[in-house]
């Protein structure tokens, strides 16, 4: 979803439209991990990470509340981007026509091949999705977004970010998703995953009835870091003690703010960028697509317990 003007590779300073949206993302996110702390419904596996070794104590803190994480969600926790994943949900549920289903299956091949975020790409997506959901209940395209979780992006999450946002779990830290995806979306996707909650691009609601409209811009960028600040001051967190992970250079403001930013999957942009400040990498893609960018797979994608030795093998060194 994304707000005219607003979204272009070239703009990277926060604006006020940066602050709003970021501000209102923090709001949604506390008020939903408060009205649902870690249902039972959850798909996170108790006991699934091991403890970290007795020489590994330093990273997650157990115990320290002033630290948490924050995960982009595209490409990072999961394959592709929400958005166009949810957009095939709707089309099969013949909330719009064939033709917009063709763009958004054109736009979700073009990044899986690319690996990063085109803003022009993400900004019509988004448009679509507003002009979509416009009218319809915010309760309605909830039940429908747990449905379209099961059907198209359960099997897309990546075993060894689920690992690392598991550490900090068990570490007894909030972890949170930051995403550009609608936050009724990311919340769906935070609480399948046993995560705190999420920050989300906020379209506006009347008596429970979506306008069309955008609170502020999406969540994208300069928004994203605004958002973790906002929340950081509501929660009473240590940003020097926190950790984020993304896989895009768009999100450098973002992995700038905390005192333990991982680059998961990276694009070339903030590989170079993480190298250069000697920030922590990994890539959970394939053999073949980890040699296109550079930097070798982790060993053992394919099961949970190898995203397990990754996480650890990530927090014991930096690249």
């Amino acid at each position: 979803m994304a707000a005219l003007g607003w979204l272009t590779p070239r703009r990277r300073s926060a604006t006020a439209r940066s602050v709003l949206a970021g501000e209102a993302a923090a709001e949604a996110a506390r008020k939903s991990s408060l009205d649902a702390e870690r249902p039972a419904d959850t798909e996170a596996e108790s006991g699934a990470t091991p403890g970290a070794p007795a020489e590994e104590p330093e990273f997650p803190v157990v115990g320290d509340d002033r630290a948490a994480a924050f995960f982009d969600l595209d490409n990072t926790v999961m394959q592709g981007a929400a958005i166009f994943h949810f957009g095939r949900g709707l089309y099969k549920r013949k909330f719009f026509e064939r033709r917009e289903l063709t763009r958004f299956a054109w736009q979700q091949a073009w990044f899986r091949l690319a690996g990063v975020e085109d803003p022009e790409h993400m900004q019509d997506a988004r448009d679509s999705a507003l002009s979509i959901v416009k009218g319809h209940r915010v309760s309605e395209l909830m039940s429908i977004g747990e449905e379209i979780y099961d059907e198209y992006m359960a099997d897309r999450i990546w075993p060894g970010t689920r690992a690392l946002a598991q550490a900090h779990l068990d570490a007894g830290q909030k972890v949170w998703l930051v995403t550009a995806a609608p936050v009724e979306t990311a919340t769906i996707i935070a609480r399948r995953l046993g995560l705190t909650g999420a920050l989300g691009t906020v379209a506006e609601s009347v008596d429970g009835v979506y306008t069309g409209r955008l609170v502020g811009e999406p969540l994208h960028g300069p928004a994203k870091a605004e958002a973790v600040r906002a929340l950081a001051a509501a929660e009473g967190l240590d940003l020097a003690r926190c950790a984020a992970y993304s896989d895009s250079h768009n999100d450098i403001p973002m992995l700038s703010l905390v005192g333990h930013p991982y680059a998961i999957n990276p694009d070339s942009k903030l590989r170079k960028h993480a190298r250069a400040r000697d920030w922590r990498l990994r890539d959970y893609r394939t053999g073949r697509k980890a040699a296109k960018v550079g930097i070798p797979a982790a060993a053992g994608v394919g099961a949970l317990a190898g995203g397990t030795a990754a996480a650890v093998a990530l927090h014991r060194r930096r690249r």
